[in-house]
């Protein structure tokens, strides 16, 4: 092989260095100042708790970025999800950089009402078991409520989008209820429930239940009814039809249903878990309002929108594996 053809042969890994390399080094950069800034800039006011700790995290995430990105030189994968990455973290450092300037440093923002970032660490160091705690009650809260609400709400949008019968009477059901917020109902779901624990879980699964229903409902209207007279040719009988023709077509509108059924659960959660429950994020949030402690109430909404993140994305993950089938025929 030729002189000229090893180079043209080397020349997509030098460019993949080239396009990687820049954005790394930008974050690594942003990191370095922000610690910087962390560590040796005055505080304005009061010098707060964990300041060294924050700087020292934040060096540390520097060096994380610089190692990957000299790892990304050998890796073509490694190399593209740094490179995707890179911005997302150049902007964190500078968001996180100007949180602290506007807060700690300048006092730009009042405290209490604003906490500077490493008062949020102090929170997490200090108080975890409270969260902890917290968080494990909402879990199971959230589980209960979302599970019995996507349940009843598949059923129901297979019935009403299979039989007219059961769609007559559930149709205007739906017209009434839905477009009444859960929340709404709370007063009276306390009193008709013998514990704010069941009242809670029947506010989250009404507020799953009415998008999953009415998504379900609409991927089972809308299959084409060619398949049925195809599966119907070959002998198939309505089971069969429900379950291997309806419900499969039917699930990209199921999990869309449920995307829009969790997100909803999430502010039902808090308000309810703020009416009578000893334990739950919604609780913690109350309870660090009553107690003007804002730093612990920005945890909390910080650890509530993580794992929301969270659990959209395991929704995610679960639905590229179930409908693996999709790809090819519809843009992802």
């Amino acid at each position: 092989m030729s002189s000229v053809e090893l180079s043209q042969a080397d020349q997509p890994a030098r460019v993949a260095r080239v396009r990687v390399g820049v954005r790394p080094a930008l974050a690594v950069t942003a990191w370095l100042v922000g610690a910087w800034v962390t560590r040796f800039y005055p505080d304005a006011t009061r010098h707060w708790p964990l300041t060294e700790g924050l700087a020292n995290v934040e060096l540390a995430l520097a060096v994380i970025i610089g190692a990957l990105a000299l790892l990304a030189a050998r890796s073509t994968t490694l190399a593209r999800r740094v490179g995707n990455l890179a911005p997302w973290l150049i902007a964190l450092a500078v968001l996180l950089t100007v949180w602290e300037l506007l807060t700690a440093k300048l006092a730009l923002l009042p405290v209490p009402f604003f906490a500077p970032p490493q008062a949020l660490l102090n929170v997490y160091v200090t108080d975890w078991p409270r969260l902890l705690d917290s968080l494990w009650h909402s879990a199971f809260l959230l589980g209960s409520g979302v599970g019995l609400g996507a349940v009843f709400g598949f059923i129901a949008g297979v019935s009403i989008g299979w039989s007219r019968a059961i769609g007559y009477w559930l149709h205007p059901v739906l017209r009434i209820l839905g477009p009444v917020p859960s929340t709404a109902l709370l007063p009276l779901c306390f009193f008709l429930f013998p514990s704010s624990w069941s009242a809670s879980v029947f506010l989250i699964a009404l507020a799953t239940w009415f998008p999953v229903t009415v998504l379900t409902w609409s991927g089972v209207a809308s299959v084409d009814k060619a398949y049925y007279d195809v599966a119907r040719t070959l002998g198939a009988k309505p089971g069969f039809l429900i379950f291997n023709v309806a419900i499969p077509a039917a699930l990209p509108h199921v999990f869309v249903g449920l995307f829009m059924g969790l997100g909803a659960s999430f502010s039902t959660l808090v308000v309810a878990e703020m009416m009578g429950v000893k334990s739950g994020i919604g609780w913690y949030l109350q309870w660090a309002q009553g107690w003007a402690a804002y730093a612990n109430m920005y945890a909390a909404l910080l650890v509530m929108a993580l794992a929301c993140s969270g659990l959209i994305s395991a929704l995610f993950y679960v639905r590229d594996h179930l409908l693996a089938w999709q790809k090819g025929a519809v843009k992802w």
